[in-house]
């Protein structure tokens, strides 16, 4: 029960995570882009609404703030990618434990090789994580099966089964948490892009359209607004999309090697209870 409950707890706190760093993350952004793009001294004369200064970090701050309103949606959806991404880094390496998994199999199979389940609990203790904590969970059961007298054979491996895909279900649901905000940000960021694209080239057509001369002043500023928007769209989903296939790619592992463990633990215990 009490791993049931802290797993539960952990779901809790990554929940209100999310739902507490969404909103913090897009007041974030908005002050960024108020108080640093747009800090006077990135343009020229001090005045944000003339262009950027010619060169050097204050240009491209102020070539940023150039981008509009759609600029602070974008660097919010920037931030999120950045800090949901470094939760779950830390999540799916904690999940992986000290040390490495494919290591720490071997030398539980080593141990049960041997017949030391106890060996084998010990080295679960030291590795940590959750495919320890499934190991450990597989291995109790596999020492409480051997004492038992009441089941056959396979009515002890259907048990011990039965408990690695019950602490398999409390495990990686964790991993998978908050996984979907990341791979909502490599759409989202895209159609935001489209959207402060569109507004970009509204702008700078409308300034085409005007009697006489094109307001070439205009024209520039609806196409810069265009094309950051475009940048700042693209570049975010595209690190979003890559950061979402490691971490997949890396739980893909941890439940392979749970997998491995589970089979390992299961047919050691049928060979050796003929």
């Amino acid at each position: 029960m009490n791993k049931v409950q802290n797993k539960q707890t952990e779901s809790k706190f990554s929940s209100m995570f999310a739902t507490f760093a969404i909103p913090v993350l897009l007041i974030v952004a908005v002050l960024i882009y108020i108080f640093v793009l747009g800090d006077p001294s990135n343009f020229e004369n001090n005045d944000p609404n003339g262009h950027p200064v010619p060169e050097g970090i204050k240009h491209t701050l102020g070539l940023i703030y150039k981008g509009g309103i759609i600029v602070p949606i974008l660097l919010s959806l920037v931030l999120m990618s950045i800090t949901f991404s470094i939760e779950r880094f830390l999540t799916i390496a904690k999940a992986a434990g000290k040390g490495s998994a494919e290591s720490f199999v071997r030398r539980v199979q080593a141990q049960l090789s041997a017949g030391n389940v106890e060996a084998a609990i010990m080295e679960c203790d030291k590795q940590q994580g959750s495919v320890a904590n499934v190991v450990k969970s597989a291995l109790l059961k596999y020492k409480e099966m051997k004492s038992n007298t009441e089941l056959d054979k396979d009515q002890k491996v259907l048990a011990i089964q039965k408990e690695i895909e019950e602490s398999v279900s409390l495990e990686l649901p964790m991993l998978e948490k908050n996984l979907v905000i990341i791979a909502t940000m490599a759409s989202v960021s895209t159609l935001v892009a489209l959207l402060g694209t569109v507004i970009g080239m509204i702008k700078a057509f409308s300034a085409l359209a005007t009697s006489g001369a094109p307001d070439s002043s205009a024209l520039a500023n609806g196409i810069s607004e265009a094309l950051i928007n475009t940048a700042l769209g693209i570049g975010n989903s595209a690190i979003a999309i890559i950061m979402y296939n490691v971490f997949t790619t890396r739980i893909d592992k941890i439940t392979y090697t749970i997998d491995e463990a589970g089979f390992s633990i299961t047919q050691t215990f049928a060979a050796s209870n003929k």
